[in-house]
């Protein structure tokens, strides 16, 4: 009798912890880029996109930044992704972000799954916040601590086939550096 109750326990235990532990960090920061402005527009638009839940970053004179992510095709997990940034120049300070890479047409997701894709200075990112100032790209990033980050707003587009968008999620950083964020790819089994 006492296996039956214990066996019983642990079956409702499961059943009222399981939906918290299928929400993870990938799918809570899509979820949050999705109520973001108009990135929701590139949810339908886009052929595939990478999310970085979190991205650290940090600098004095040489900085560097490090996030490990998921890479989406059509709204399926196709693999895991991990972005390294490198920068030398006037930098001091650290943050945290979140990032969403969108991919326009299955080309840009082909030359991202190549394992070598690098974002160029020309393109940079929309950094989306409700009260707190921010920017980012590949030339340089300041940002503060965001706000309400599910009231956002954004402009973005598409440059050479990507649109880029991050979420400060804390620190102050001021940079006036050259930087290119580069990517691994490696492709789920």
């Amino acid at each position: 009798m006492k296996t039956v109750s214990w066996r019983s326990l642990a079956c409702i235990a499961l059943v009222l912890v399981a939906p918290a532990a299928l929400a993870d960090r990938y799918t809570d920061t899509i979820a949050l880029f999705r109520h973001a402005g108009q990135t929701a527009d590139f949810f339908k638009s886009s052929y595939g996109y990478a999310v970085f839940p979190t991205i650290g970053k940090g600098g004095f004179f040489i900085g560097a930044a490090h996030g490990d992510g998921r890479v989406y095709r059509q709204g399926r997990y196709i693999g895991n992704t991990s972005m390294t940034q490198v920068s030398i120049g006037f930098q001091f300070g650290g943050q945290a972000y979140s990032e969403m890479v969108f991919f326009r047409d299955p080309a840009a997701l082909k030359r991202f799954e190549s394992g070598k894709f690098a974002l160029s200075a020309d393109v940079s990112a929309v950094a989306l916040t409700a009260s707190a100032s921010a920017s980012a790209g590949t030339a340089g990033t300041e940002a503060g601590a965001s706000g309400t980050a599910t009231h956002a707003t954004a402009t973005g587009h598409y440059q050479n086939g990507v649109a880029v968008f991050t979420i400060a999620k804390g620190g102050l950083m001021y940079q006036a550096a050259v930087a290119g964020q580069k990517f691994s790819f490696t492709r789920a089994h």
